[in-house]
């Protein structure tokens, strides 16, 4: 297993850590970054535009002038896609983009996530992230002491104080060990676990 020091937020060394080989020395399979993150997106997407059909538009219940004899095209409702405010013809109506890949499929795509963090030397783990109080400032030092400029921070368990601190801060993410995504660790250049969060994320993965 491989050994990873552990420091606390004065960027003091505290420890050593063993790295699960499983989940952060995995293959690393990039073909399954775009197919896991093209699932995430689509189980985002909203799925709401929505445009009215003929059935739907206000209006249109006579005739807009006789068939013959006016000189005009034939005209049957002033619902008609060619009028103003008239129908639209296909267009997009409320639908679920969602779709299933298998398990499997995405935990092995998590474990080539981690392993390139850690093959590329962006992990960083801490003994923990407990801050005094509500502070902006104090995740801003935390970022330049360790000279990290877009970071994810993984917790265990929530953490308010935290995640206050940093959420008006664009380059910083705080979440949850159990809502570890492959969207978020490729987005972000450094990966931050608390020491708590890593037994969790290896507990969870290694088998």
């Amino acid at each position: 297993m491989a050994q990873h020091s552990v420091y606390n937020l004065e960027k003091n060394k505290v420890g050593e850590v063993e790295l699960d080989p499983v989940v952060f020395e995995a293959p690393i399979q990039e073909h399954l970054f775009y197919y896991v993150i093209n699932w995430q997106l689509a189980k985002r997407r909203s799925g709401t535009a929505s445009t009215k059909t003929r059935g739907e538009v206000s209006g249109g219940g006579k005739k807009p002038w006789r068939q013959k004899h006016t000189g005009r095209a034939r005209q049957g409702s002033i619902r008609a896609p060619q009028w103003r405010k008239g129908a639209i013809i296909f267009g997009p109506q409320p639908r679920d983009w969602s779709y299933n890949i298998p398990k499997k499929t995405r935990r092995q795509a998590l474990k080539s996530a981690l392993s390139l963090k850690h093959r590329d030397g962006n992990i960083l783990i801490l003994k923990d992230f407990n801050l005094s109080e509500i502070k902006t400032k104090q995740v801003v030092s935390f970022l330049k002491r360790f000279e990290l400029n877009r970071a994810l921070i993984l917790i265990k368990d929530d953490n308010e104080i935290l995640k206050k601190s940093a959420r008006n801060l664009e380059d910083v993410k705080v979440l949850k060990a159990d809502g570890l995504n492959i969207y978020d660790i490729l987005r972000f250049n450094s990966l931050v676990m608390t020491e708590d969060s890593l037994v969790r994320v290896q507990e969870v993965l290694k088998n």
